[in-house]
């Protein structure tokens, strides 16, 4: 069972992120998607259910993507995290690939990227 947290604290970019990963990923049966509004949730779910996959926004509140990815790395150093943000700044997406992301998606989320996601997460 692949398990899958997203971290977003838009509900519509939770659907929208889970709908197209399920369209593209293959076998639907086999996923498990999780679901948290902030940070601070999206720890303490990443924490319980130790998910294969974490994909999570920079923005938010409680506690940002930033701090997120920071405390999910010490936790597990080899923790598959992508990005799918709004932010479009090349000193700020340069500083979180360096915390050893697998990847970093300009929003909107389309049909495209999220299939360019998911061939990635196959492969890996």
């Amino acid at each position: 069972m692949l398990k899958i947290l997203i971290v977003d604290d838009s509900i519509f970019s939770r659907k929208i992120v889970s709908n197209l990963i399920k369209k593209f990923i293959g076998n639907v049966d086999d996923i498990e998607m999780f679901f948290a509004c902030d940070g601070q949730e999206g720890f303490e779910k990443y924490k319980d259910i130790n998910p294969d996959y974490t994909i999570l926004d920079l923005l938010m509140p409680n506690l940002n993507g930033k701090e997120l990815i920071k405390l999910i790395k010490e936790d597990n150093k080899d923790a598959k995290i992508a990005v799918i943000s709004a932010d479009v700044q090349k000193n700020v997406r340069e500083e979180i690939e360096s915390y050893g992301i697998m990847a970093f998606i300009n929003k909107p989320f389309n049909q495209k990227k999220a299939e360019k996601l998911c061939n990635m997460m196959r492969n890996d």
